[in-house]
C-alpha cells in the first residue's frame, strides 16, 4: 500500500460520508424510532412540568387566600362572644331612658356603648340595625309576622335583636318581626 493509499483510507475512517460524499452532513442521520420517541417523552415531561408549576401557583394563590381569610375573620369567636354584651348595654340604655332621675346613668352607658361600637367598627365590625327596611333572608332571622296595614307588606317591622357583618360577612343575624299583607 501506497503512502497516498493509508492516508485517504485513515480519511475515510475518521470522517464518515452521509453517501453524498459531504462528510458535514454525515452526522444527520434519518430520524430513528427512538429519536421520535426521545422527542415524546421530553414533550410529556415538559407538559408534567407546566402542570406541576401551575398546580404550586394555585397551591400558593389558595394558602395565601386563606392566610388573608384567617386574619380578617379570626376574631369571629371573641365576636360572637361580645355580642350579648352589646345587647345588654342596648337595654341597659333603653331601660335607664324608661326610668325616672336614672338620666345620669342612661347617658354614661349609652356613651360607652358608643365607644364600644366606634370600637368594634374601626375592626370591620358592621351593625344591622334593619328597621323599616325590606326582609332579606341573606341577613335576618324572621322571628315572627305581623299583619299591619300601615306598613308595607314583607319589611321589618321591629328589631328584636340587631345583627352585625364583619369584613361584609354575615356573623350574627339580626332577629326581626316581618310584617304580611292584612288578610281580608
Amino acid at each position: 500500500m501506497s503512502e497516498n493509499e493509508n492516508i485517504e483510507t485513515q480519511n475515510s475512517e475518521q470522517m464518515p460520508e452521509d453517501g453524498n460524499g459531504d462528510p458535514e452532513n454525515s452526522e444527520q442521520v434519518s430520524e430513528s424510532p427512538e429519536a421520535g420517541g426521545l422527542e415524546a417523552e421530553l414533550a410529556k415531561t415538559k407538559d408534567q412540568l407546566l402542570r406541576t408549576i401551575a398546580e404550586s401557583e394555585n397551591i400558593r394563590r389558595r394558602a395565601s387566600r386563606d392566610v388573608e381569610n384567617a386574619h380578617k375573620f379570626a376574631v369571629e369567636k371573641l365576636l360572637n362572644g361580645l355580642f350579648p354584651v352589646l345587647d345588654s348595654l342596648e337595654k341597659a340604655v333603653e331601660t335607664a331612658n324608661q326610668t325616672e332621675g336614672a338620666e345620669a346613668i342612661a347617658e354614661g352607658v349609652e356613651l360607652s356603648l358608643k365607644m364600644f361600637i366606634s370600637t368594634l367598627e374601626s375592626s370591620g365590625v358592621a351593625q344591622i340595625d334593619p328597621l323599616g327596611e325590606p326582609f332579606d333572608p341573606q341577613q335576618h332571622e324572621a322571628m315572627a309576622m305581623v299583619p299591619n296595614p300601615d306598613a308595607e307588606p314583607n319589611s321589618v317591622m321591629e328589631v328584636m335583636q340587631k345583627g352585625y357583618l364583619l369584613n361584609e360577612r354575615l356573623v350574627r343575624a339580626a332577629k326581626v318581626i316581618v310584617t304580611k299583607a292584612a288578610d281580608s
